[in-house]
């Protein structure tokens, strides 16, 4: 964990969130999938005005005996799970009049049956599903997902949510006091009409929505459900992005740079990305982006500052050769600069070293270009890194980890003191590392991610993009995908019977913009030479390359 006295911001403890639950009810429309909506009063202290799937907060007498007694479950729910979906039915029946239960004979209550019972606030729901001899259909509703409200709201939920069929015969009424106006509609459409502003949802809202919107039908919603776990589990963080609060789940690109500058979540880091100051991520590690964005760089080439005035800095990557950012690193190093390490030898990494000496005086750290490097590219260090070395400044130790694959003397450098990872173009954030053969080698670049894997580490730091968390499963993640594009290539290669650069570079990478074909063929150039390699693919003299035996 890094630790705590560097972060940037002092830590502030969020409201602890009201265990909650919510359910989506389902049905099949004309146009496929369809799920029932209400809107919130606009005098709600929650999301006033949003339309909302029905739920609430989780009440004592849904974890009771009584409750217990009175559903009917799998044997494969856990108790706490009855509770919650106890709890997403009553809310379900409390605020549109929809009763999901069971008669005695195992059939669903109907709307006759509905009608013999009281959506007063008075009323007590169980015990009238008692009195009625009914029992809570808990077994035909199903866990779907977790949502934890953002840790920078005053107002939190805990919230899981479920999914079940309408039931049939009953119609939705809102009870016209914390709910209004309930509608049928697709995903798609809920979506669209969010986007042109005429249909208010909270985030938590639109990000299930845009998960349901891939599934055809009800059916394929429930069937997906059947683990008896969530689909996916996210407590989202916010940020200042051009001039707006912005939301982001786990999976998407800021997340882990907003959980390692804000981890209490306070609204108190910005996304945008600009060239001429540089932004803390921790009191000892400071990012500042070259001025060189484009399709191989992003939004510009990360040049990292670790350590603090009159201690001593490090600096990761001065980048290109580009004199306005390195003067900006040299006015923020002073005299106080031990050395520039530089990941690699690409022209976006390396160049500006030179020049940050000349103006600081420290030696340029790093490992020499390999015999297939281009030759325009070379480079040589004042000092030679091999894997395991160590360079300090006082709070800060890098250790050197040899990375090859991206280019043969790639290097990491892990911060030991607090877990973080500087991954150059290892890992980027956003984008997939081009292997480019002959110095470039993708047995090497996947030997080199599964290494990483063994080391301590929480958040990596790339040389484009934000920071990334969940480090290792960021990682797994990366090596997931190459080796589903590996199999992809090995598939093109056996449709083909025999296809050349060209041809396979079409149908390895038609999820791809056809403008970064020619950058592909580097990376599938790659991928075929580790088949090879593995004896399941043929190179020809012709320059076509087919399945082996």
């Amino acid at each position: 964990m890094p630790r705590q006295e560097y972060r940037v911001h002092e830590y502030r403890e969020p409201v602890k969130p009201r265990p909650a639950a919510t359910i989506l009810l389902l049905r099949d429309g004309e146009q496929g999938l369809e799920v029932l909506m209400t809107r919130r009063s606009m005098q709600a202290s929650f999301a006033p005005g949003a339309y909302v799937f029905p739920g609430g907060a989780l009440d004592p007498a849904d974890q009771g005996e009584q409750a217990a007694r009175l559903s009917r479950s799998r044997e494969s729910q856990s108790g706490e799970q009855r509770a919650f979906t106890i709890a997403a039915i009553r809310e379900a029946f409390e605020e549109l009049g929809v009763l999901l239960a069971h008669l005695p004979d195992g059939s669903p209550a109907g709307q006759a049956h509905l009608d013999r019972l009281s959506r007063e606030r008075d009323a007590d729901f169980l015990e009238q599903i008692e009195r009625h001899d009914m029992r809570l259909a808990v077994d035909r509703v199903w866990w779907l997902c977790h949502w934890i409200t953002d840790p920078d709201l005053p107002k939190r939920f805990d919230a899981r949510f479920f999914v079940a069929h309408m039931p049939p015969g009953q119609e939705p009424v809102a009870d016209e006091g914390e709910t209004f106006e309930p509608v049928w509609i697709s995903p798609g459409d809920a979506l669209r009409r969010h986007a042109e502003g005429s249909f208010s949802m909270i985030f938590p809202t639109i990000r299930t929505l845009g998960r349901l919107s891939a599934y055809p039908n009800a059916q394929a919603v429930i069937d997906a459900c059947q683990g008896e776990r969530p689909m996916w589990v996210s407590s989202p963080r916010g940020a200042h992005f051009k001039g707006q609060i912005e939301r982001y789940s786990e999976h998407e690109p800021p997340y882990g740079e907003l959980e390692l500058v804000s981890p209490d979540g306070r609204l108190v880091h910005a996304l945008d990305w600009q060239h001429e100051k540089a932004v803390p991520l921790m009191r000892h590690v400071l990012r500042l982006t070259a001025p060189n964005p484009g399709r191989m760089t992003g939004p510009g080439t990360n040049t990292y500052i670790i350590g603090e005035a009159g201690s001593g800095f490090l600096v990761i990557d001065p980048g290109p050769d580009l004199s306005v950012h390195v003067q900006r690193i040299a006015a923020i190093v002073g005299g106080d600069l031990k050395a520039i390490l530089c990941t690699h030898a690409h022209p976006d990494h390396s160049p500006g070293a030179v020049e940050l000496k000349a103006l600081t005086g420290a030696p340029i750290l790093g490992a020499p270009s390999g015999p297939n490097f281009r030759s325009e590219w070379q480079f040589t260090p004042d000092r030679t890194l091999v894997d395991g070395d160590t360079i300090s400044v006082p709070g800060a130790t890098l250790r050197v980890i040899h990375t090859p694959g991206h280019a043969s003397n790639h290097l990491c450098f892990l911060l030991e003191e607090d877990g973080l990872l500087f991954s150059g173009d290892h890992i980027n954030n956003g984008s997939t590392v081009v292997i480019d053969p002959p110095d470039g080698n993708m047995l090497d670049y996947l030997r080199a991610l599964e290494r990483l894997l063994t080391m301590p580490m929480q958040y990596i730091l790339p040389a484009h993009g934000w920071v990334l968390g969940f480090a290792h499963d960021s990682i797994r993640q990366l090596i997931a995908h190459r080796l589903k594009r590996e199999a992809k290539v090995l598939g093109a290669v056996r449709r083909s019977g025999g296809g050349t650069m060209d041809e396979l570079v079409r149908l390895v990478y038609d999820d791809v913009d056809p403008v970064m074909h020619p950058v592909a063929k580097r990376s599938l150039f790659a991928h075929l030479e580790k088949l090879v390699a593995d004896g399941a693919v043929l190179a020809t003299q012709e320059g076509r390359w087919q399945p082996a035996g």
